[in-house]
């Protein structure tokens, strides 16, 4: 996304960004985008100058602040705090994009913007099990991690708002009150209502009451753009790149920027009954693996599900040609196509062949017929436009 009119329109905050944006043709109108960037206009106006606690930098980065700050009781924010934003709707609706004005036009000092799987497992988690780890378990990690968290960001926007895991379930409610106590700023997208994340877990009825705490700390604004302009775009671009080699690898790379607005996606992991799966790239709900990364590993189908289910878009790097030789990949492969197909992921892949000619020979070629025929329809239209099943 071109946010050179944002930049333009920095001092004026996100609402004159949007129209400017309009106004240059890089952004179609859209009345429910606009409410939204009204929103967050008020919201601009709220924080500028924004600074809870401004502080002298400390020596020995947020190890020092981790260990040296004074802990904050976990309470209600303090009087004068701006109420944050939770945006939520579809894929494809805009809401990173209006996210993405706002921060750029934000006057606060301090602020990040980050996508809340990786904020979960490099800042909270991983700073959790430094904390245990020289404190032991009894220490208490949740005020210190706050006050860490806080003094590196006055405003934290985070991008796909979403819980899967109950370790995050858990860490959540408090986390976020003592956030809050200490006067941080939160701007969430989600495809996700708050009354519907972690609905159907175990272990839920303990989550509630950080579901309140979201519903009364920011304001719920729910985008419902008449145009799902990812699904469009997807809709218009080719699937399957063939023959593998320098232009299929400059074609998949155009096409995750075309989806997700990014260069490159953060590495993530999806944690599946104790296991990991590595994601390599993952951004805007958009995975990208290679072929190797996601076939020539021992996953299973309990590890394709969880893919098709967090992913509404999977990119697929180098797909060979397959045959007895390598059999064990070309039956992973089948199953991850099962999986994308029974959820409605869209697939978009480089391959060394067409889908009915990936495997032409041996005695298995005719298992992987109803595969290819399954890939060739993926590549439709028709099958494209229908709605991911998470």
């Amino acid at each position: 996304m071109d946010l050179a009119p944002a930049a333009a329109a920095r001092n004026e905050g996100p609402l004159p960004a949007y129209r400017a944006m309009v106004a240059a043709g890089t952004l179609q109108a859209d009345p429910a985008q606009m409410r939204a960037a009204e929103v967050l206009q008020d919201l601009w106006r709220r924080t500028r100058g924004y600074d809870p606690h401004p502080e002298e930098p400390e020596q020995g980065g947020f190890f020092g602040r981790f260990l040296r700050r004074k802990p904050v009781a976990p309470e209600e924010a303090p009087a004068g705090t701006p109420m944050g934003l939770y945006l939520v709707g579809e894929v494809g609706r805009g809401k990173s994009m209006l996210m993405d004005l706002f921060f750029e036009t934000a006057d606060v000092a301090r602020k990040e913007r980050i996508h809340f799987h990786e904020f979960m497992q490099h800042r909270v988690h991983a700073r959790i099990h430094a904390w245990k780890k020289k404190h032991g378990d009894t220490a208490d990690p949740i005020p210190p991690l706050a006050d860490g968290i806080a003094a590196e960001a006055a405003l934290l926007c985070f991008d796909e708002f979403q819980v899967h895991d109950i370790a995050d379930a858990m860490i959540l409610g408090r986390l976020f009150q003592a956030l809050f106590a200490r006067g941080t700023v939160v701007v969430a997208t989600s495809n996700t209502t708050p009354d519907d994340l972690f609905k159907g877990r175990p272990g839920r009825d303990a989550f509630l009451p950080f579901i309140a705490l979201i519903k009364r700390r920011l304001e719920v604004l729910v985008l419902e753009a008449a145009r799902d302009y990812r699904r469009e775009r997807l809709l218009d671009m080719p699937s399957w790149y063939m023959p593998l080699g320098a232009r299929a690898e400059a074609a998949m790379d155009n096409a995750f920027r075309e989806l997700t607005g990014h260069e490159r996606g953060e590495p993530t992991r999806l944690t599946l009954l104790g296991r990991a799966i590595e994601v390599p790239q993952a951004a805007e709900g958009v995975a990208r693996f290679d072929f190797d990364a996601l076939c020539g590993k021992p996953l299973g189908p309990a590890d394709y599900l969880a893919v098709a289910t967090h992913f509404h878009t999977l990119l697929l790097d180098e797909i060979p040609r397959l045959g007895a030789e390598n059999f064990d990949k070309a039956k992973r492969f089948i199953t991850l196509v099962d999986a994308l197909y029974e959820h409605r992921v869209k697939l978009v892949a480089s391959a060394a062949a067409s889908p009915d000619r990936i495997y032409e020979k041996g005695e298995n070629a005719a298992m992987f017929a109803r595969t290819a025929s399954r890939l060739h329809e993926m590549q439709s239209r028709d099958w494209r436009s229908r709605p991911h099943l998470p």
